[in-house]
C-alpha cells in the first residue's frame, strides 16, 4: 500500500470518528485498527490529518468515542512493553499511538471537565477492551499504566536499547529486565557508550515527547503560588512506581551532557546527515527541568525532629531530584560542568568557516537545568566555584545577556541568566574567581577593554542597564546586587569598568531619577556599598576607581546636598515629563565596540512570547549574611541592623518604614501576567497619584547615605592630587595613577563596616516564576510538530511581538 493510500485511509478513519454520533464498540478492532496499523504516518502526518476542530467536536459531541480512542492506545502501548515489539509491525504500532496520544492530549487538559479523566479508575467507555489486561493493572488509572508503559518502552531492545542477546532464539523478556545495563549513553554512574543507532535514538525521541505532553498538564492550570499542587503525573513517574527511573533520569542526564554538537570535529559534518541525537538530546533536557520540581517546599523545609517515618509521609519523594541530589563523585561533576560549559559557549564558538558547526538553541532548557542542579545539589555548586571552571559558564551566560539585552521577546532569558549570577555572587569563591584575567575574546557589543572577568561582568551590566529594553528595569536592583555581592574581592578594576561604574552613579543620582519612583535610590545606595567595599577591603589594586571617583567627585557632593524641598522635587520630576528616558544614554564615553560582534537588536516582528509573572522585590529574592573575621557567613535578621553603627544601607531593608511606605511594592507578591502588568502601569502613568516622593521621604533615606568614607577619602586624596597637577603641570593620567597606586589610607578612613552578602533564597514568587518561564520555553520551542500550538493553555499568555 502506497503512502498516499494509508494516510487516506487514516484521514478516512479520523472523519469516521469525527461523525460518528453513535459511540463505536471497543471490541471493534477493524475500526480502531485504522487508527495505528499503518507503516507509514510520521507525527506531522499525524497532526496534519487531526485538525483541532475535529479532536475538539469528538470531545464535545461523542465523548465515549474520544474516551475508548484514548483507551484503546494506552492498550497497545501497554500491549508493546508487555510483548517487547518484536515484530517491525508492533514497533510501528507503538510509534502511531504515540502520536495520536501526543496529539490529543493537550485538548483532554484544556477541558476542565475531562482533565481527571486518565485519573478515573472506573472508566464507562472502552473497559471491554481492556479485560485481557492484567487484573492488577485493571484498576490502574490510565495515566498509570501509559506512564508506566512509556517508561518500559523506553528500554525496550532492538526498539530503544541496543539488544543484549546471546542467540537468534533467546528472547529478552521485558519483565525481567535490569534497565541499569542498558543506560543509553556514558557519564554519571555509567561506563560504557553504547553504539549510537539513530533508529533508537528516533525512536526515544517521540516516547519522550509523548511524556512531556503528559507532563504539560500543568499549562493548562492558571499560575498560583500554592507551591503545595503538585503535577499528578510527573509525581508518578519520579516515584517507586516507575522501577526505571534511575536508569532513564542517568540516560537523559549523560545524553545531554554528553552530547557534543560539533559533529566529532569535522566541519559542515553536521550539513551532511541529519542530527537524530540532538531532537533526542532536546527532549531529554525538557524532559528534566520539568521533571526536576520542588515538592511544595518540601526540599527546604527543616526536618523534623520526629522519626523519619512521619517525614516519609509529607509525600512522595521525586527520584529524579532525590538522584539528582545524591551525585557526588567529583568525576561526574566534572563531566556535567565540562558538558554544560561546551554546550554552552556553542553558539558563541566563531569560526572562520560560517555554518561550519552546528549551533544549539537548547541554552535556555541547559540555563534551567544549571539552576536546579545547583539549587538541589549544594556539593555541586561549591564544586563549580572551586575551580575557574565557574568562569566557562559565566562568560555565556553574559554573552547571552548582552546580546538579548534589546529584545523583548528574550526577557525570561534575561531573568534566568541574571539569577543563576545572583545564585553564584552569593558565594565568596565567586568573587575570588572573578580576578582571573579576560583573554577569551568573544565577539561581543561592549567596548574593547584589557582585565578581568570582573571588568567584562561590568561592562556588560553596564550595557544592559544604559541600552536594553524598558523592561529590564526590575532587574537593575538584581545586577547592582551581583555587583556589591562581589565587590569586597575585586582586586583591581580596569579604567574602562571604574568610568561604567561611575557613569551609573551619575546616571541613578540625577535628582529626576531619585524622586521619579520610590524604590530608585536603592540603586544608589547598591553603588556606595559597592564603592565602599572596594574602598575599605580592595584598595590597593583600585587605583583606576579611586581615580575615577575622584574625577567625578562632584556627583558625590551632589548627593550629600540632595535638595529635598517641594520645589526642588516638584521641578525634577517636572524635567521627567519632559524626558522621560530611563537613563541618560550620552556621557558615557562609548567606545568602539569588539571586532566582528554583532549589536544587539529588537525581535523581529511577528515573534512569539510567552508572558511570565512578575518577580519578587529584592529584598524577598535575598536574605542578608555578614562575612565575619574567618570569612564564615552569619545571616542577619530581617529587622535589625547589624550591632553598632546602623548600616548605611539600611533604607533597602525589609524592615524598615521608608520602603514599606505606599510605594506599589505591596503588589510585589501578587502575579500578573505582562498584560496586565502593562495595563497597571498604563493607568499609573496616567494618574501619578498613588505615589509622589515628599520632602519627609526624601529625609528619610538621604541621612543614611552611606557617604562617610568616599567623602574623608575625597578629603584626604583630592589636595594631593591638585598639589601633583599644579607641581608638575601635569595633565597626564598616569603619572596620577602611578602616585594614587602607591599611596595609602590606613588609618584615615572610617573603621571598615562589616561585608554583608545579599544570598539568594528559594521562595514561592521564584518557585513560580520558574515553572511559567520554563513552560514558556517549552511551548515555544516545540514547533515540529506544534503540541500546544492554539490550545487554551492557562499559565502564560502567547504573544506576538
Amino acid at each position: 500500500m502506497g503512502s498516499t493510500d494509508s494516510k487516506l485511509n487514516f484521514r478516512k478513519a479520523v472523519i469516521q470518528l469525527t461523525t460518528k454520533t453513535q459511540p463505536v464498540e471497543a471490541t471493534d478492532d477493524a475500526f480502531w485498527d485504522q487508527f495505528w496499523a499503518d507503516t507509514t504516518t510520521t507525527v506531522q502526518d499525524v497532526f496534519a490529518l487531526v485538525p483541532s476542530a475535529e479532536i475538539r467536536a469528538v470531545r464535545e459531541e461523542s465523548p465515549s468515542n474520544l474516551a475508548t480512542l484514548c483507551y484503546k492506545a494506552v492498550e497497545k502501548l501497554v500491549q508493546g512493553a508487555e510483548s517487547g515489539c518484536p515484530s517491525e509491525k508492533e514497533k510501528q504500532v507503538v510509534l502511531n499511538c504515540t502520536r495520536i496520544l501526543t496529539r490529543i492530549l493537550p485538548y483532554i487538559f484544556e477541558d476542565q471537565d475531562w482533565r481527571g479523566f486518565f485519573w478515573s479508575t472506573v472508566p464507562g467507555a472502552g473497559r471491554a477492551g481492556l479485560e485481557e489486561l492484567d487484573e492488577d493493572d485493571g484498576a490502574r488509572p490510565l495515566a498509570e499504566s501509559l506512564l508506566l508503559a512509556v517508561a518500559d518502552l523506553l528500554f525496550c531492545p532492538d526498539f530503544t536499547v541496543h539488544s543484549h542477546k546471546r542467540g537468534p532464539d533467546s528472547l529478552e523478556d521485558m519483565q525481567s529486565i535490569d534497565s541499569c545495563e542498558y543506560i543509553w549513553e556514558a557519564g554519571v554512574g555509567f561506563a560504557q557508550s553504547p553504539p549510537l543507532n539513530y533508529i533508537h535514538d528516533l525512536n526515544r525521541t517521540e516516547l519522550l515527547r509523548l511524556l512531556l505532553t503528559c507532563f504539560s498538564e500543568a499549562m493548562y492550570l492558571p499560575p498560583s503560588t500554592d507551591t503545595g499542587v503538585l503535577n499528578p503525573w510527573v509525581t508518578f513517574f519520579c516515584s517507586t512506581e516507575n522501577r526505571h527511573a534511575l536508569p532513564l533520569f542517568t540516560s537523559l542526564l549523560n545524553v545531554v551532557f554528553a552530547y557534543d554538537p560539533v559533529g566529532y570535529g569535522i566541519p559542515y559534518n553536521h550539513l551532511l546527515f541529519s542530527d537524530y541525537r540532538e531532537q533526542l538530546v532536546e527532549q531529554a533536557v525538557q524532559i528534566l527541568i520539568v521533571t526536576l520540581e520542588h515538592e511544595g517546599g518540601l526540599a527546604h523545609r527543616p526536618a523534623s525532629p520526629s522519626s523519619v517515618e512521619e517525614q516519609e509521609s509529607t509525600g512522595p519523594e521525586n527520584l529524579f531530584v532525590n538522584y539528582l541530589s545524591r551525585i557526588h563523585r567529583e568525576e561526574d561533576y566534572d563531566f556535567v560542568l565540562k558538558g554544560l560549559a561546551r554546550l554552552l559557549t556553542n553558539p558563541l564558538a566563531q569560526t572562520y568557516l560560517p555554518n561550519s558547526t552546528k549551533k544549539i538553541q537548547f541554552h535556555q532548557e541547559l540555563l534551567v537545568l544549571f539552576w536546579k542542579l545547583c539549587d538541589f545539589n549544594k556539593k555541586f555548586l561549591f564544586f563549580v566555584l572551586k575551580s575557574s571552571d565557574v568562569l566557562d559558564v559565566l562568560v555565556p551566560i553574559l554573552f547571552y545577556l548582552n546580546d538579548a539585552r534589546a529584545d523583548q521577546s528574550r526577557v525570561g532569558l534575561m531573568h534566568i541568566g541574571v539569577f543563576i549570577l545572583l545564585l553564584l555572587s552569593g558565594e565568596r569563591n565567586f568573587g575570588v574567581r572573578l580576578n582571573k584575567p579576560y583573554s577569551v575574546h568573544v565577539p561581543m557589543d561592549i567596548p574593547v577593554f584589557t582585565g578581568t572577568h570582573a571588568d567584562l561582568l561590568i561592562i556588560v551590566f553596564h550595557k544592559i542597564i544604559t541600552s536594553g529594553h524598558q523592561r529590564l528595569q526590575p532587574l537593575f536592583d538584581c545586577l547592582l546586587t551581583i555587583i556589591v555581592n562581589v565587590s569586597p574581592y575585586l582586586k583591581s578594576l580596569s579604567m574602562v569598568a571604574a568610568n561604567k561604574l561611575l557613569h551609573l552613579l551619575e546616571a541613578f543620582s540625577t535628582n529626576w531619577f531619585l524622586f521619579s519612583a520610590a524604590q530608585n535610590h536603592h540603586l544608589v545606595f547598591f553603588l556606595l556599598e559597592a564603592f565602599n567595599n572596594i574602598i575599605q577591603y580592595q584598595f590597593d589594586g583600585n587605583c583606576n576607581l579611586v581615580y575615577a571617583i575622584i574625577r567625578k567627585r562632584n556627583a558625590f557632593h551632589q548627593m550629600a546636598n540632595l535638595p529635598s524641598d517641594p520645589g526642588s522635587i516638584q521641578k525634577a520630576v517636572q524635567r521627567k515629563k519632559k524626558s522621560p528616558d530611563v537613563i541618560s544614554r550620552t556621557s558615557s564615553q562609548e567606545t568602539v565596540s569588539m571586532e566582528g560582534s554583532h549589536p544587539a537588536v529588537p525581535a523581529e516582528p511577528g515573534t512569539l512570547k510567552a508572558s511570565l509573572v512578575a518577580i519578587p522585590g529584592i529584598d524577598k529574592l535575598t536574605e542578608k549574611s555578614q562575612v565575619s573575621e574567618d570569612g564564615t557567613m552569619v545571616s542577619v535578621p530581617k529587622t535589625d541592623c547589624p550591632r553598632g553603627a546602623p548600616h548605611p544601607e539600611q533604607s533597602a531593608t525589609a524592615g524598615t518604614s521608608d520602603t514599606e511606605s505606599n510605594s506599589g511594592r505591596e503588589n510585589e507578591d501578587v502575579f500578573y501576567t505582562e498584560a496586565e502588568m502593562e495595563r497597571r502601569h498604563q493607568s499609573s502613568a496616567s494618574s501619578t497619584s498613588y505615589w509622589a516622593a515628599t520632602p519627609e521621604w526624601v529625609l528619610s533615606w538621604k541621612c543614611k547615605l552611606p557617604l562617610q568614607t568616599i567623602m574623608r577619602l575625597l578629603q584626604v586624596l583630592v589636595p594631593q592630587v591638585e598639589k601633583i597637577c599644579i607641581d608638575k603641570g601635569l595633565t597626564d593620567e598616569s603619572e596620577i595613577l602611578k602616585f594614587l597606586q602607591h599611596g595609602t589610607l590606613v588609618g584615615l578612613l572610617p573603621v571598615p563596616h562589616p561585608i554583608l552578602i545579599r544570598k539568594y533564597q528559594a521562595n514561592a514568587g521564584t518557585a513560580m516564576w520558574f515553572r511559567t518561564y520554563m513552560w514558556g520555553v517549552v511551548y515555544l520551542r516545540n514547533v515540529d510538530p506544534p503540541i500546544w500550538y492554539d490550545t487554551d493553555v492557562r499559565l502564560f499568555e502567547i504573544q506576538r511581538m
